[in-house]
Order: structure tokens, then sequence, then C-alpha cells
């Protein structure tokens, strides 16, 4: 954001600022942002947590962490953070009471400017609360020179009848331009340039259609198990972990429209309507076009892992997935006929989330040296979200030597090879995003009840029964996901070739 001007005198509000969220990435964002000039000494922090304690109990803490981060000298040490650190401070109390909004209100009426962000890095279960006792204090309204903003963190609703319910409740007291529902891979650089790359470039753009594009896979693999996380999983499991909030907002970049502006509202529409537009299954479909599976115990990067059912805090039977695949289809005039398979696990081979676009084949093979009878490898556009983000194009070339045959190339391109992102975190573009009231990378209320109407029959089917199957930690997931697709005549996308030719 070299052409970014600074945001706006602010006072960033963090709910939850002694949690993991806060210390690994959030602080971390507003470091890169001052010393990048984004935000300048009049952007000022103010944590509230429950944990006992004062300013310096928090700085501590945030020092320790930050003294094990950086590439050779500790960010600790880095003169962005000196300058941040003098403006933070610490409230300690409960979310659910009223002290806690008086201090809030105490401390924002000598604020400069008279802005606040209130930023929601706290369990799902506080959400509706927190939003309402913030209005009930006056803490969310508005003036003529002032704004009152409110990031939340996914997940947002387990299920359509939750989203619905938390929608309702937070709009019955702020305005849909004062909420800011995030999803962190939407902070990703590739994912922003999906926009660019598609309604930038007409060699892209002209093929992106049924007519040209065989399919789409979309990707999330997670080589991590769920560790000490077995509470919050279990009551969650992969696909409402994952596959309403991440994979159908990369889906949702893949297959809209192009908007009549990069206006944030213009974009959000295009990107709703896909949503609004994924096929709503009968439970018969539901259960031929979705799989999930569980992961056993074994091996994980050289370490024994416990199987999921074994892990702590996990209930006895559980029915839980660590693993699903999806076959959808967005009921569009460009994506007719066009399958989207998703597909997102933990303890798998690699960390790797990537967006696959495979083109049609070529209708005949002519090459005099070639095997007609086999299948020509096809052309695919393979967007790398993480971890090492870019893009390549896999096309066929003419081999070396006398004879006409053909053999399959990649023409790569990644961001660290063209630019120096430094260490981001993905929360940088977010935050100041948060900060300056541009809302096009956070998610609206109409897309996200969208997004559990498209997933519900699957939770409806899988809730009256039935065994997530089997898979081996470090490998690609279950059997019955690559049924799922071989059924098709298709295959997934072999994520160690890309990341074999990276390391």
């Amino acid at each position: 954001m070299p052409d970014a001007k600074p945001s706006p005198p602010t006072t960033l509000v963090i709910f939850g600022a002694t949690g993991d969220l806060t210390r690994r990435l959030l602080v971390p964002a507003i470091i890169n942002l001052t010393r990048g000039a984004m935000v300048g000494d009049d952007l000022d922090i103010l944590g509230i947590g429950i944990e006992p304690g004062g300013d310096e109990m928090l700085l501590k803490r945030l020092d320790d962490f930050l003294a094990g981060l950086g590439d050779g000298e500790p960010l600790v040490k880095d003169p962005a953070w000196a300058r941040l650190r003098q403006r933070i401070s610490y409230i300690s109390g409960d979310f659910t009471g009223d002290d806690i909004y008086l201090e809030i209100a105490k401390r924002l009426s000598s604020a400069p400017g008279g802005n606040a962000a209130f930023y929601l890095a706290v369990p799902p279960r506080f959400f509706g609360g927190i939003v309402e006792k913030l209005a009930a204090h006056g803490l969310a309204a508005e003036s003529e020179n002032s704004f009152r903003r409110i990031a939340i963190e996914k997940p947002f609703g387990t299920d359509l009848a939750s989203a619905r319910a938390l929608n309702a409740q937070i709009l019955n007291k702020v305005g849909e331009g004062q909420i800011y529902r995030l999803d962190h891979f939407l902070g990703k650089e590739t994912v922003q340039n999906l926009l660019t790359a598609r309604f930038a470039n007409m060699m892209i753009e002209s093929l992106w259609n049924s007519r040209y594009i065989d399919h789409v896979q979309i990707t999330a693999a997670e080589t991590v198990d769920v560790g000490s996380r077995g509470a919050f999983y279990d009551a969650t499991g992969a696909l409402r972990d994952m596959v309403p909030n991440h994979l159908f907002q990369l889906l949702a970049m893949i297959a809209m429209e192009p908007p009549n502006s990069f206006d944030a509202e213009a974009i959000r529409n295009e990107k709703s309507k896909v949503l609004k537009a994924l096929r709503v299954f009968t439970p018969e479909e539901a259960a031929t076009h979705g799989v999930r599976g569980v992961y056993s115990g074994g091996t994980l990067n050289g370490v024994e892992i416990p199987a999921y059912h074994q892990t702590p805090q996990v209930a006895p039977g559980s029915k839980t997935e660590t693993f699903v695949a999806l076959k959808l289809y967005a009921d569009t005039w460009r994506w007719a006929g066009v399958p989207f398979y998703l597909r997102t696990g933990k303890a798998m081979t690699l960390r790797d989330t990537e967006i696959v676009v495979e083109f049609q084949p070529v209708p005949f093979a002519q090459f005099r040296e070639t095997d007609v009878t086999r299948r020509l490898p096809p052309n695919r556009l393979v967007i790398q979200v993480q971890p090492d983000e870019g893009m390549s194009l896999e096309i066929s070339i003419k081999s070396p030597g006398l004879s006409v045959d053909t053999v399959p190339v990649s023409l790569d391109f990644r961001y660290a090879d063209q630019f120096d992102i430094g260490k981001m975190t993905g929360y940088e573009s977010l935050i100041y995003d948060l900060l300056i009231g541009d809302q096009t990378l956070f998610q609206r209320a109409d897309g996200i009840e969208a997004g559990w109407a498209a997933v519900q029959p699957f939770l409806d089917l899988w809730a009256k029964g039935g065994e997530p199957e089997a898979y081996a930690p470090g490998s690609m997931g279950p059997a019955c996901a690559e049924g799922l697709i071989e059924r098709d005549r298709r295959q997934w996308h072999a994520l160690d070739v890309v990341h074999a030719k990276h390391k």
C-alpha cells in the first residue's frame, strides 16, 4: 500500500486483547502498518480483557511474544513497536457487565477525533452481547464528524438459523455500514489480486466461463491437528470452520461478475449474487455431493499424534469431521454446468491453500508423435493463496527434438520473487480498511446467510447420523474424497507438485 494515505485519528478498542489472535496477528500487523506510515501516532489502542492487570501487564505479554518474532533482530526492538507501544492501554473487566463500557466511554470522551473502531477478537458467544452493550452506552452512535465501526471475527453463526439470528440482533442496534465481518483469507495479497488478474487482463476474462472452463477446485489443507482446541473444534468441525466463510469467499471472488466499479458495495453486490446462486441441494443430492472424514492416530511430520477421538475434550463417540469435500454448482449463466470442488482438512500432507481453474481439453490432439488415445494434460491456472502466494499457468509445449510431441510446463509467478512483501500477517489490509472505512473485503449479512443456506443440507444430513471416514495423518484425506471427483473422471490437483518446485 505504498500510495495509500494514513488512516484518520482513531482509537482501536480490542476486546480480547490478551488472547492469541491479538498477540499473534493483530499487533504484528499494526506494527507493519506503523512502519509503513499507514497508521500514525494518532492511532491509540485500548485493550479490553477479562484477565486482571493494567497497562504494564498487557505490554509485558506483548513484549515477550514479539521477542520471539523477526528476522535477525527481534520485532520487540523494532522502532515501529517502540512508537506504537506508547499508545497502548488496558482495561480489565467483564464483557457482559456495564462497568467496562462506562470506562470505555470515559476514555473515548477525550480521544483525538472522536473516532473509534471496536475489534471483537473474542469467542462468538460474546458478539451479540457486546454490540448491544456498545449501543446501550451510546458507544456505537456516530456523528457527522466521527465514526464508530465494529469488526467481528468468524465464525458468524453455526448454521443458517443462528446466522440470521445474530445478524438480526446486531443490525437491530447498528447499521450494516458499521459492521465489518472479517475473513482473514481476504487479506491475502493473492486473493485481492484475483480481481485485478481477472478484470485487467482480457485474455483471462474472455475465457472465464463455462465454454472454456471444465471445473474449479478450491483446497485449504492444514498439516496441524486439532491439538489443544478439542472443545472448540468438536462443536464446530471442518465444514463450519472453513467452508461458509473462507472457501466461499474464494469461490465468490472467482465466480463473481465484473462490478460496475471497484466501489465496496458494487463488489459486495456481485459476490452476494454468486453465493445466492449456489445450488441448495435436497437431502438426497447432499448425500452424493459431499463427503467427510476424520484423521486417525499416527505419525505427522515425524511426531506421533493421537486420533481425533482421543484428543482431549473431544466427546466420546463424536461424529465431528476434520475433513470435508463438496461438489457445488453456481447456477448462473456464466457458470452453468461447471462444478466447483471444495476440500479442506486437518492433519494433511501439506499446508496449502490454492484455487485451480482447469480449462476444457482441446477437441483433438493432432500432433504426430502424441498418443491420441490419451488425453493431453489440461491447461490450468493455479492460484496459490498460502503459504507461497503467487500464480502458475500450466500449458503444453513442443518437446525438444525432431519429433512433434507435447510436454506440460508451468509458467510461474511468486510474489516474493518480484516484490518485497515482508513478513505480513494478512491482517494489514483488513485493519487499514477498517480504519479508513472501506468494506470491500468484508462480508455482508446477505452473503453470510446465503453461504450458510448452501451448506445447511449437509449439516442436516450429517446430524442424522453416519460416521466420517477415517484417513491417515499426513495423507490428502479419506478415500471417499477421491471418489467424489473421480466418478466425474476428474482428479484433485496434486499439491506436492506445486511445492516441490518452490522449496
